[in-house]
């Protein structure tokens, strides 16, 4: 929950100021990017689960791998850029 907080309180003293949002949406659109953050998480332990793997590579030792440090992040560079196409070209009327 304190994960959701900050993602929303971080996106609307961001995206309230540089893309000119309302503040309820810069904060449903750090909802979402927290939450897509989670479930990059959880798809990647999915996926090593799934495979008997226990980690997804060795380049950062003691880690678990590169994936593990950008699996949330992955799912959330599609949510945001996702909602600057949709704020940009005005579709969220």
């Amino acid at each position: 929950m304190g994960g959701l907080a900050g993602a929303m309180a971080a996106s609307v003293a961001v995206a309230a100021s540089i893309m000119h949002l309302s503040l309820i949406g810069a904060a449903a659109i750090g909802l979402a990017g927290g939450l897509a953050t989670m479930a990059g998480d959880l798809w990647e332990s999915m996926l090593k689960r799934r495979f008997g793997v226990k980690d997804s590579g060795d380049l950062i030792p003691g880690h678990g791998g590169l994936l593990d440090r950008v699996d949330g992040l992955m799912f959330a560079v599609m949510v945001f850029a996702i909602a600057r196409l949709v704020v940009h070209f005005g579709w969220a009327h």
